[in-house]
């Protein structure tokens, strides 16, 4: 056998690996596992001492000492930590850069009292309901129409009865001008109400003047659908209680596979967010919006790793606002049916320094943690559906002990078949 095709490693016990702060908030002990090394010497005592079959064990043994290739490390190697010789395990942890904490029905309130990492969240606005009716702004373009009933009007031509004053637009000083009548404000106003103050100023000089008033939004009065949707464009706000949703059914909706949809909104100088779903699920957060909003859908750009013994090996956009540490399970395909360890799933996760606090109860001890998870347990599954992965974060499945002993046995067991023939 090649030597570069194996690698030896001791086969002393493992160190326990326990948590510096003790039991109380769900740290648990993680201790080594009996390793190939016992296996194959049990399976050698079956052995017959004739001289080819001793040849035979003493092979074994040689490579009872060598670990197989594997594509993850064991719980207990990726939680192992350096100690000096007159250190104690527990005094070791108390100097490593990391700390560990099992996920249990007692952990999860300090966990989730913990600040968030990586979620960015912007601020939004609540729906405010506005009448249905819209404020003239300036840049609007008003048409006014006259009818006059006296013989000789003043607007009219010879036999008319109606004046048309089209595509006036409104002045930034929210004024337009009217002959006969001079310059008046209609900034603000609602379209009725700007129509009855224009026949009153007109009927102070032609009694008989009846007025109708028509109102196109200008870019005062209009909302930037920007991308993300079938249509992007300019669309005008036909009143005061357009909402983003209804913007967003103008622009012919958000493309079905967008990967969930994240809503962001420019008002002046302040940017909001939030998710499509939740614009879909809570109608107080449709929010109303005003002129000169502009709009953007993006796909979600969040993600977090697996690796180790997953069902798979791979970075995964966050198909939904909230993912729990169950729905992360789910998302990567599980473990490994064949070499994972099902009490040995860990979530790493690092907090920004400021983060950390000795006080476990504002924050964690540690910038780098580990959370471990137990899928053979009914507290260790229902508290993992109740985790929240954080953007970033690495759900990394161990390997269990028992494929590398399965390796040596099926190698102890050809080995045998080999000395059959002495």
């Amino acid at each position: 056998m090649r030597a570069d095709t194996v690698s030896c490693i001791v086969t002393a016990p493992a160190k326990a690996v326990t948590r510096p702060w003790g039991s109380k908030h769900g740290m648990r002990t993680h201790r080594g596992v009996p390793g190939a090394p016992v296996v194959a010497e049990t399976a050698a005592k079956t052995v017959l001492r004739t001289p080819g079959r001793i040849a035979v064990l003493l092979a074994a043994l040689s490579l009872a000492g060598c670990a197989l290739p594997r594509g993850a490390g064991l719980q207990t190697e990726v939680l192992a930590v350096a100690q000096g010789p007159d250190e104690t395990t527990e005094e070791a942890l108390q100097g490593a850069d990391f700390a560990v904490y099992s996920v249990t029905r007692d952990s999860l309130p300090l966990i989730a009292a913990w600040p968030a990492v990586g979620l960015g969240g912007l601020p939004w606005i609540q729906r405010q309901e506005q009448p249905a009716s819209l404020l003239i702004a300036p840049g609007d373009i008003i048409s006014v129409t006259v009818w006059d009933a006296e013989a000789d009007s003043l607007l009219a031509g010879p036999g008319q009865r109606v004046a048309q004053l089209q595509d006036m637009q409104v002045a930034s000083g929210g004024t337009v001008f009217l002959p006969f009548v001079g310059e008046i404000r209609v900034a603000g106003m609602a379209q009725n109400t700007a129509r009855e103050r224009i026949e009153e100023r007109y009927t102070a000089t032609i009694p008989s003047a009846q007025v109708q008033l028509r109102v196109t939004p200008g870019r005062g009065n209009t909302a930037n659908l920007v991308a993300g949707v079938a249509n992007p464009g300019v669309y005008p706000l036909a009143d005061r209680d357009v909402t983003i949703l209804a913007l967003l059914a103008m622009g012919g909706g958000v493309p079905a596979g967008t990967n969930n949809p994240q809503v962001r909104l420019f008002r002046g100088g302040d940017r909001y967010g939030i998710a499509l779903d939740r614009l879909y699920e809570d109608p107080g957060l449709d929010t109303t919006l005003v002129g000169g909003d502009r709009v953007i859908v993006q796909a979600e750009e969040r993600y977090f790793l697996s690796l180790g013994a997953a069902g798979s090996e791979a970075r995964h956009l966050f198909p939904q606002d909230h993912v729990s540490a169950l729905d992360a399970m789910s998302i990567i395909g599980g473990v490994a049916d064949d070499r994972a360890d099902p009490q040995g799933v860990l979530i790493l996760r690092e907090y920004p320094g400021a983060a950390v606090d000795a006080d476990p109860t504002r924050g964690p001890p540690r910038a780098r943690m580990v959370f471990t998870i137990d899928l053979t347990s009914a507290d260790g599954l229902f508290s993992a559906g109740n985790l929240r992965i954080m953007p970033g974060d690495l759900v990394y499945a161990t390997e269990s002990p028992l494929p590398a002993a399965r390796g040596v046995l099926g190698l102890v067991g050809t080995l045998l078949g080999i000395g059959n023939q002495f």
